[in-house]
């Protein structure tokens, strides 16, 4: 008779291989991804030397009808040409007709070489993708046989909800992990990786070239480094505002809205009522959160003009209205489906207020977030 224990053992050797799977297929996708660049970078030379071939091509071709030009004429009097004469102008001929016929089979290597590329490179975006899509699949199974639905249970009423509401917490988990892990690998990676390049010709101009080569080098790495250190800030931005633990939940809604109005185009207007004091740490990000959702949801589905956000601080209470002017919305169809209204429901639960959402189709959507300050 089996005991409990046996169960736990086959749900760990379960978890073992769900994440070896896992990484198995990042190292596939990692592996893709490289052999891409690699691919790209040799298809940007091929394509380079294919237009330098067919320059030297015609350039040949245009050589070769001349010799036989000659060549033909040097035949119709041939009495009049000495034997070197002759013997000359048919190895300049022939010499001609060589040259073209060895540089037309290297335009044919390249222009093959071209296709393979070209056809790999899209075998190798659809692995990719593939991966990808795996490899958050994937993560989803292992958080299921790893329990992580137990602590959204407390949030979700019944059965149907809980599973939906946790599918959806883990495939935004994934996707968020997926997200940062390509802006860190297409952003500041590659600036340091180029940086690393940089910083060995620097080297090499030193010991070959002048200072003043050297030094416009350096410039140049600064403007890289200073990029990089530009991508960095802002992911780890977007993952959690460190100026919320600095400066406070007004000046850090202020810089995010203008951060928005500056990436969307979307005009934005804040402003703030009562007496501005710092209040827990934990309420400050999970309003941040809210405010952060709402204006996100009504940029990706509203398509608003302006986008209007006023804050209102008392001693015992803070209220937030976000307002926008886009195409609204019925919140009766959307209330069990949007897991950006889900999640806005929970965090404002989890800080003991109430969140209102009125929205009018063609008019409009008003958010209203009322949370008690103890």
């Amino acid at each position: 008779m089996r005991n409990p224990a046996d169960l736990d053992q086959i749900i760990e050797q379960m978890l073992q291989t769900v994440e070896k799977s896992k990484e198995e297929i990042f190292e596939i996708s990692e592996t893709s991804r490289k052999e891409l660049h690699a691919l790209q970078e040799e298809l940007k030379e091929i394509q380079e030397h294919i237009s330098d071939t067919i320059e030297r091509s015609d350039q040949l071709e245009v050589e070769a009808r001349v010799a036989r030009n000659q060549l033909a004429e040097v035949s119709k009097r041939f009495r009049q040409f000495s034997d070197e004469e002759v013997q000359k102008v048919y190895e300049k001929a022939n010499e001609a007709q060589v040259n073209l016929a060895v540089v037309r089979q290297e335009e044919k290597r390249l222009r093959d070489r071209r296709d393979n590329i070209e056809r790999r490179l899209i075998q190798l975006d659809e692995t990719i993708e593939r991966a990808e899509t795996l490899v958050s699949q994937v993560g989803i199974v292992y958080n299921f046989l790893a329990g992580d639905l137990q602590d959204v249970g407390e949030f979700v009423e019944n059965a149907r909800e809980k599973h939906e509401f946790g599918l959806q917490i883990i495939e935004a988990q994934e996707d968020e992990r997926k997200r940062v892990a390509r802006e860190i690998h297409d952003g500041p990676a590659q600036t340091l990786a180029h940086v690393l390049l940089r910083s060995e010709l620097v080297e090499k101009i030193s010991r070959e070239k002048s200072a003043e080569e050297a030094i416009q080098e350096f410039r140049e790495l600064r403007v890289l480094i200073r990029s990089s250190l530009g991508e960095v800030r802002r992911i780890i931005y977007d993952l959690r505002p460190m100026a919320i633990d600095d400066l406070g939940l007004v000046p850090t809604l202020q810089k995010y809205l203008r951060h928005l109005e500056d990436n969307t185009g979307m005009t934005t207007e804040f402003t703030a009522k009562g007496k501005e004091a710092r209040v827990a740490p934990n309420l400050e990000i999970g309003l941040f959160r809210i405010v952060q959702e709402a204006a996100q949801n009504a940029y990706k589905h509203a398509e608003p003009d302006l986008l209007r956000v006023q804050l209102e601080q008392r001693p015992t209470s803070i209220t937030i209205l976000i307002k926008d002017d886009g195409k609204g919305f019925d919140v009766d169809k959307a209330r069990d489906k949007s897991f950006g209204l889900l999640g806005m429901r929970e965090r404002v639960n989890a800080l003991g207020g109430e969140l209102t959402i009125d929205s009018v189709i063609g008019q409009g959507t008003r958010v209203k977030v009322f949370v008690p300050l103890h």
